[in-house]
């Protein structure tokens, strides 16, 4: 006989993919052209696009990769809402409305449009680079996406890790295929919702439901001292500042990354921004802090002084979130948090996809191939595009189980979006800041950037004496940091020309 708990949790799963669904339709009869598919006719509204926006740059990340984060490291975890709240919102409110008002006076609808009009580029160079780095990276991230989903259909309903990951990959491939970006934004709109409550609420309802006793600090200190200590649980000082560096500096992969930086070209105006800042810092501030008090709490209840907790909690604590819910809340309730965990990888996942499918449709064959072929047309080879470049993540992901069964899904997630951030940060900030920053400095940051990713994540941290401290940096920061100074070094050399500089001056002079 089935297990009356599991059904219920497959009915919720089954309406609130009924709703998904839906919103797909409805998406659908708004898609009359590339730019509505793409960059929702550029009329979105400030409430969509801030909740996309933080769903997109989230995902499964925050509910599974964060709160195991929270139960392994203690108080030091909250240096990454530290860094995600500062990177938010200097994104919000300096370089939004700046690249808001460039990327319509280019009529640019993706990434790479932006960056060839902006250098006003004479050659494809610019726009093929961008396009190849960002499809490979892409893909490489939607298949950590769709191993995560993966793990939470394992964790959470106990159903066999390929056939929860196929599952999810068919639902938020079908919506997306029929609804394009607006499917999309209104989709993760409503999932954005289901995070936002869920992860604030979750630990409210687990705070009063323990056995408070003597408070937090003293539960950590009962485990491990070192839980408690904010400024990094090493006796090595330089190791502490790494982690903590490594940490905050995930908040850099929101100032120019492209799946968050299309929500920008698609809201309506200057204004709407002014709007959506507050919405999507205080979604940020709130969410991430509540999800490494669950991982927090998830250690004082779940674990003694002298256990391994990955042995209890799971590899990097991807299991805190299943259990916790298990423990404190009633089935109809894990249902529906069962979906959350889905809302967030999903609402990456089709972000992720569309901009692919726009590298791909959009910058390869539209812009180099077939500069006259009509938006109809496009619009059946964007969705063809799309299903290729799921298949492709698919068959990463399974490969990554196979090969790795022990991975640590908190750092598989941040190599991908590391790549992303790291080849395309830099040049979106150099590009709204520097008037003297070039197409040649463009093209070698964004090759700096995806190069320094590849070699601090198999080179550096393979190294014996400072490896140690590259695996607790991370990748994005050093990556960063190279990306910029070979720009400016390259850009010096050969600097912009100097009808981009006239053209530039004369948007940026313009009032909305």
């Amino acid at each position: 006989m089935q297990d009356p708990n599991f059904m219920i949790k497959i009915a919720v799963l089954a309406v609130y993919v009924g709703i998904l669904f839906l919103i797909g339709i409805l998406a659908s009869r708004r898609i009359k052209s590339m730019s509505d598919y793409y960059v929702g006719g550029k009329k979105m509204g400030f409430w969509a696009v801030a909740f996309s926006a933080r769903a997109t740059g989230e995902s499964g990340w925050l509910l599974i990769g964060l709160t195991g984060m929270g139960a392994m490291a203690g108080y030091s975890g909250y240096w990454v809402v530290v860094g995600e709240l500062l990177g938010v919102f200097v994104s919000w409110q300096f370089m939004a409305k700046r690249f808001k008002k460039r990327s319509d006076a280019y009529g640019a609808i993706t990434i790479p449009d932006y960056l060839s009009s902006h250098f006003k580029s004479s050659t494809h160079t610019l726009r093929i680079i961008a396009a190849a780095i960002l499809v490979i990276f892409i893909v490489i991230y939607v298949a950590s996406q769709i191993d995560v989903t993966g793990v939470a259909f394992k964790s959470m309903l106990g159903i066999d890790y390929k056939i929860g990951a196929l599952i999810g990959f068919f639902i938020v491939l079908a919506y997306i295929f029929i609804g394009g970006f607006v499917a999309a934004v209104w989709s993760d709109l409503f999932q954005g919702l289901l995070m936002f409550l869920g992860l604030v609420l979750l630990p409210i309802v687990v705070w009063f439901s323990m056995d408070q006793g003597a408070g937090i600090t003293a539960g950590l200190n009962a485990i491990d001292p070192t839980l408690t200590q904010i400024m990094g649980r090493s006796n090595d000082g330089w190791m502490n500042l790494f982690t903590i560096l490594g940490f905050s500096m995930i908040g850099l992969g929101f100032l120019g990354s492209p799946q968050v930086y299309v929500r920008f070209m698609s809201i309506k105006n200057e204004k709407e921004i002014d709007k959506g800042k507050w919405v999507a810092t205080a979604f940020t501030l709130l969410t991430d802090a509540s999800a490494v008090t669950i991982g927090i709490f998830a250690r004082i209840y779940f674990t003694k002084e002298g256990q391994d907790p990955e042995v209890i909690l799971g590899n990097s604590g991807e299991n805190v979130l299943s259990m916790i819910t298990e423990e404190f809340l009633p089935t109809i309730l894990v249902a529906i948090f069962v979906a959350i965990v889905l809302s967030a990888i999903m609402s990456t996942i089709d972000s992720l996809l569309i901009l692919a499918s726009s590298a791909i449709t959009r910058d390869f064959y539209q812009k180099i191939f077939k500069p006259n072929i009509i938006d109809e047309s496009l619009t059946k080879i964007s969705r063809i595009s799309t299903v290729i470049m799921a298949f492709v993540a698919l068959i990463i992901a399974m490969i990554i189980n196979y090969v790795s069964p022990d991975r640590q899904i908190f750092w598989v997630i941040l190599f991908g979006w590391s790549g992303i951030a790291a080849t395309f940060c830099p040049v979106i900030i150099l590009s709204l800041f520097w008037k003297g920053y070039s197409e040649k400095g463009a093209i070698a940051s964004m090759i700096s950037g995806f190069m320094s990713v590849i070699i601090f994540n198999f080179i550096f941290k393979e190294m014996t004496d400072i490896g140690p401290y590259f695996v607790a940096l991370d990748v994005l920061a050093p990556s960063f940091i190279a990306a910029i100074l070979v720009g400016f070094i390259v850009s010096k050399k050969y600097p912009p020309r100097a009808e981009a500089i006239k053209m530039i001056e004369e948007i940026d002079a313009l009032k909305e």
